[in-house]
């Protein structure tokens, strides 16, 4: 038996030497794949284009400009004359944000009971550079209340501080989005390398009319998932080492807790993703089905793992549900190893949660394939 899975082990591998474009696409497609997301998705968002309509034109508001520059959420500050201007340019999405300064601003700030304002408008159909121009904003809004208060006490700044709350972040201090964002990026381009060259197991043998060929030679229907599962497996984890690699040196996240822990589990969720794919292999007629099913099942699955929205914040029945989703285990362990050093005392909810989804798959997967080859 064991000389028959090799020698299938064998033809996978020289099949895969004379179509390289496949194995490379999954060494090198996901990981380059991997390094231009988190390239994009790890750095903190700067250089938001902004406009300002300045009717005060004093020494007051000029700061206002000066200070909104020097945030580095924004660029260079756009002024401009008429609101038509500020409308135009959010109507063509030219600009994030726009402020306006009132031509009494100067005049507030300095009187003892003036009120300065100055009106914010965000771009809100893009959310996310919204929300970081709303904290700049924020946070510049803050401070200059924070100098009117003293000014118009007369003390210093040491005298006006009063509670100031110890902050400490643990697991992230720098709270960096790439320790975030980068290993998740790699589990998802991990399930998705997987799955699709599972995929591609039995489709590429029924669509390149070899499949009835592999059928009537003397192998059992378990040697050959075996015999099509160990290429999958090996090209898959060396594929996970290299993503592991890059996102640890390209982009600094650490591996605070156990490497061998992370290196088995990590197989284990390879042949979970591996029997889910086999799957999708068998119900395929040809390889274009089976790449529309993976990503049909990836996408699935990437909205319940916690990474696109919390899980906590679905509803009920979405969160019962994102339990029976392998990759939200898996993205949580990831974390967990590689940000916070747990071990297995604290990662065995969702480890057991792994294994059983594993048991469950694979006897599923293992009879469905198997029925389908015999």
């Amino acid at each position: 038996m064991f000389k028959r899975i090799w020698s299938l082990v064998i033809k996978e591998f020289i099949h895969l030497r004379n179509d390289w474009w496949l194995p490379a696409f999954m060494l090198l497609g996901g990981a380059m794949e991997l390094l231009g997301v988190a390239w994009a998705t790890s750095r903190p968002i700067t250089n938001l284009p902004i406009m300002i309509l300045d009717q005060s034109r004093t020494a007051e508001s000029r700061a206002i400009a000066i200070a909104l520059e020097n945030t580095k959420t924004f660029s260079s500050p756009q002024f401009v004359t008429d609101m038509s201007e500020i409308q135009s340019a959010m109507n063509r999405g030219q600009i994030s944000a726009a402020i306006l300064i009132p031509p009494n601003f100067a005049d507030e700030m300095n009187s003892a009971a003036g009120h300065p304002t100055i009106q914010v408008i965000l771009n809100g159909s893009e959310s996310t550079p919204a929300l970081a121009a709303q904290r700049a904003v924020q946070g510049l809004a803050q401070e200059v209340d924070q100098r009117i208060i003293i000014q118009r006490l007369g003390l210093s700044p040491g005298q006006f501080a009063g509670f100031n709350p110890s902050l400490r972040v643990w697991f992230n201090e720098a709270l960096s989005e790439a320790l975030y964002t980068t290993p998740a990026e790699m589990g998802m381009m991990l399930e998705f390398t997987t799955l699709l060259f599972a995929a591609l197991a039995f489709s590429r043998e029924r669509e390149l009319g070899t499949l009835e060929h592999l059928l009537v030679m003397p192998y059992s229907s378990m040697e050959i998932i075996i015999g099509k599962s160990i290429p999958v497996i090996l090209i898959s984890f060396v594929d996970f080492l290299l993503m592991l690699a890059m996102i640890h040196f390209a982009f600094g996240v650490p591996v605070r807790g156990s490497l061998l822990l992370l290196l088995v589990l990590a197989i284990g969720y390879l042949l979970v993703e591996l029997g889910k794919g086999l799957v999708v292999s068998v119900i395929s007629k040809t390889q274009h089905q089976a790449f529309l099913l993976v990503l049909l099942v990836g996408m699935v699955d990437f909205m319940f793992t916690g990474y696109a929205a919390p899980v906590e914040s679905m509803p009920k029945a979405l969160q019962i549900f994102a339990n029976i989703i392998p990759a939200h285990h898996w993205l949580t362990i990831l974390r967990g190893i590689l940000l916070k050093g747990a071990g297995l005392d604290v990662l065995w909810p969702n480890v057991l949660a792994l294994l059983v989804l594993g048991v469950v798959i694979g006897a599923f997967s293992l009879q469905f394939v198997r029925k389908a080859l015999d």
